[in-house]
């Protein structure tokens, strides 16, 4: 732990990952992508039994200066917890079925330096599906000066959900690309993506059949394919506000496909049946699917010069 962290904010944290079932194993200073300082925490699960960590960077000055700040936190690292028991803790699913991995986040919000009146994150997303393709997207995510009055700071805490939402939604409507190379694309994050009237964010209308498949295809490809068959958590409220559904209503419907036999459920926590693996060919076919909708479409006759303008 660097003397030159605040110890207010380092106490602060600690007391949090305690509270929500984590251990802090390093504090260091960082510097975010704009030059300011940062301070980044290493967490893990009490008794570090999975080996895994999480990285929790926040403004070196941060403060939880308002009261609903240090809850929020504490409740952002309970959910870390359960998410870290994950064989892959990185890896989400899209609802058009493609795995992905979110990576190389550069928190927290810095503004724009193109002029423009938005808060922007860095970061990347990686197909995950087991090969060895390295197809990824660089994302630039830009949150506008009125969205930014929702969100209670901006710190990876409080804005990491709808961020990593908003780019799966983004990938649904065919507007991020995977590539080998490229320049960062950019994921313009704005209030069409929160209800005022609700008070809540919404990305994607969903019912329960199309949850249902949500569902399926993330035990095929989180614990199926990536993990070995160990189980992943369900109840995970990134995906609820993804499908715009309760964290309860996705145990139960995973508790109907369990009695279908394509996953064995232990509470909040599901895992791949033989039964879901024999399925290979269709939710292969779903990421190919997909992934190429995710590719620039060309009108061939206005390439060929047929097409009236």
């Amino acid at each position: 732990m660097t003397a030159e962290l605040k110890s207010s904010l380092v106490t602060a944290i600690q007391a949090a990952a305690q509270q929500a079932g984590l251990t802090m194993v390093s504090a260091t200073q960082g510097k975010s992508s704009d030059g300011r300082g940062t301070a980044v925490f290493q967490l893990g699960l009490k008794g570090g039994d999975s080996g895994r960590t999480l990285q929790l960077e926040l403004s070196d000055a941060f403060d939880f200066d308002k009261p609903h700040l240090l809850p929020q936190m504490t409740a952002h690292l309970a959910g870390e917890a359960k998410r870290l028991r994950n064989p892959r803790p990185e890896c989400y699913v899209t609802l058009a079925g493609l795995p992905i991995a979110f990576g190389r986040f550069e928190w927290p919000f810095h503004r724009s330096t193109s002029g423009a009146d938005t808060y922007i994150v860095h970061g990347e997303m990686r197909l995950e599906d087991g090969g060895a393709h390295n197809l990824h997207a660089k994302l630039a995510a830009s949150v506008t000066l009125t969205f930014a009055e929702i969100v209670p700071a901006m710190e990876q805490p409080y804005a990491e959900s709808f961020i990593y939402n908003a780019v799966r939604k983004t990938v649904d409507m065919g507007q991020l690309e995977f590539l080998k190379s490229g320049n960062r694309q950019p994921v313009p994050v704005t209030t069409r993506y929160y209800s005022r009237w609700q008070k809540k964010f919404l990305f994607t209308e969903t019912d329960d059949q199309e949850r249902l498949r949500y569902l399926l295809s993330k035990v095929y490809w989180l614990s199926g394919v990536l993990g070995a068959g160990k189980p992943v958590w369900i109840a995970d409220p990134y995906d609820a506000q993804y499908l715009n559904t309760g964290e309860a209503d996705l145990v139960r419907m995973a508790g109907h496909e369990a009695g279908e036999g394509l996953m064995t459920l232990d509470g909040e926590f599901a895992a791949a049946t033989p039964a879901l693996m024999a399925q290979a060919a269709t939710y292969e076919a779903m990421r190919d699917a997909a992934l190429a909708f995710t590719k620039p479409q060309f009108n061939e006759s206005m390439r060929a010069g047929e097409a009236n303008m």
